[in-house]
């Protein structure tokens, strides 16, 4: 009877919002590839039509119109379209919010995949909340704990911050994201696997995020074959969950996997309706749109929660000049970088802390921490710097102080950044490793030390 009720009131609510002046039917006159052209209908962008033919139901965002023209891109599944098929537009839709979506794995559109039944959400909100006006976001002012111990040492993830995590494929940017779900402190986490394989979604939810993680997640699965529209509207939804969350003054951790496939679905649908292309066939709106999705995240008013987010970018041939890498870089607080060659030696998390940056460290740290995050970097670049010529043997210990230095270090600096996937290193004892590499190495009895660094 519970459920009944929940349902009535659902449609009750809907009715309200309900406005005939927006509704009119239209006729299907055009499908070219996967854009489909209607007459007559009355409705705005972003708005869903049905599209009903022969017996099939397909649903549609409107991206576009031309006089009384409207251009839509299918959601789901596109069945039977013949010329003439009946276009419906229907009220704007909400979506279902609240905790009974922890643990769940749901689609863009809010449908549950894991099939564990119905959700019965909490409430229903818009899918495009008010903007929060800059000057009324709390500073970033604290640390978040990723249990990491390069990044809480090394590359400090601020509370609330927007970070890029940088990689080519293979590199384990996924394992890397599962030690975040289940090592972060946050309350609630959020993940959006956007674009990804197909196969990858049930292994990541099993092998990596495992049952510890997925507790207190909820993870919107949109893969490869799904169409342009679904993956927008996943990455649409992941935010906007993680929005309803902070609102609710919770801690939340959003990783988006991949802002690049995102930014890949806007250019097909961008091209598709006939906008030109500019920078390597991305289309000027696709460089609108990462903003609008990124500046989303952050932290909320004074008495508000947090949305603390990392969005993987694919660095195509390892490329950190692809535009949407570019693009990326330039707005966020930060970026994260995994390098294939310490990936191919074996070396994990393969996070090279000479490239990555956290644009907050300096405010969230103390001196001491960032005095030695600073050493660090300079006695790790120095080596790397000198590493081919330590490699063929043409370095003579003694003839450079502080390469001498660099290369007594190295070892343990590389060991200290090697972290196994299910071991987690919380935030103070990173920093008290990181303190204890950057101790003094023991003399012989009557050597001199020289600290050139």
């Amino acid at each position: 009877m519970s459920l009944l009720l929940e349902k009535l009131q659902r449609y009750r609510d809907n009715l309200e919002k309900y406005d005939p002046t927006l509704v009119a039917r239209g006729r299907l006159i055009r499908v070219t590839g996967l854009m489909l052209e209607a007459s007559g209908c009355k409705t705005s962008i972003g708005s869903v039509c049905r599209i009903a033919s022969d017996g099939d139901v397909t649903e549609a965002e409107v991206v576009g119109f031309e006089g009384d023209r409207i251009f839509m891109m299918p959601i789901g599944t596109v069945g039977r379209l013949r010329p003439g098929a009946e276009v419906l537009p229907v009220a704007d839709s909400l979506i279902g919010v609240g905790n009974a979506y922890l643990g769940r794995v749901i689609d863009g559109v809010g449908a549950p995949l894991d099939g564990k039944g119905e959700i019965i959400a909490d409430e229903y909100v818009s899918m495009n909340p008010q903007t929060i006006n800059p000057l009324h976001r709390e500073p970033i002012r604290d640390a978040l704990d990723v249990g990491i111990t390069a990044l809480n040492s090394m590359v400090t993830v601020g509370r609330g911050q927007r970070l890029g995590l940088f990689a080519g494929s293979g590199v384990g940017k996924s394992v890397l994201l599962g030690m975040m779900t289940r090592f972060t402190n946050a309350d609630i986490i959020i993940v959006g696997l956007v674009g990804e394989r197909g196969r990858e979604v049930k292994e990541f939810i099993e092998n990596i995020l495992d049952e510890k993680g997925m507790s207190r997640s909820i993870v919107i699965a949109s893969p490869a074959d799904d169409s342009p529209a679904m993956k927008i509207r996943a990455a649409n939804l992941a935010t906007r969950m993680a929005e309803y969350f902070r609102d609710q003054k919770k801690d939340v951790l959003l990783l988006l996997d991949s802002l690049t496939r995102y930014a890949q679905a806007q250019r097909q649908i961008a091209l598709a309706v006939g906008e030109p292309p500019s920078t390597k066939g991305y289309p000027p709106s696709v460089f609108a749109k990462i903003p609008d999705l990124v500046e989303r995240a952050g932290n909320g008013g004074a008495d508000g929660g947090s949305v603390t987010a990392f969005y993987t970018v694919l660095s195509e041939g390892d490329d950190l000049q692809d535009p949407v890498a570019d693009s990326a870089r330039a707005i966020l607080d930060g970026h994260i970088v995994l390098s294939r060659r310490l990936a191919e030696s074996g070396h994990y998390p393969a996070i090279d802390v000479e490239a990555s940056v956290s644009r907050t460290m300096p405010a969230i740290t103390s001196e001491t921490h960032l005095k030695s995050a600073q050493r660090f970097r300079q006695i790790y670049a120095c080596y790397r710097r000198n590493e081919d010529l330590i490699t063929v043997g043409a370095y003579s210990a003694g003839s450079d102080a502080a390469l001498d230095e660099a290369v007594a270090r190295f070892p343990s600096m590389q060991k200290f950044l090697q972290q196994g996937m299910n071991e987690q290193v919380p935030l103070p004892e990173a920093i008290s490793r990181l303190e204890s590499v950057l101790v003094p190495p023991q003399s012989p009895p009557g050597a001199q030390v020289t600290n050139a660094l």
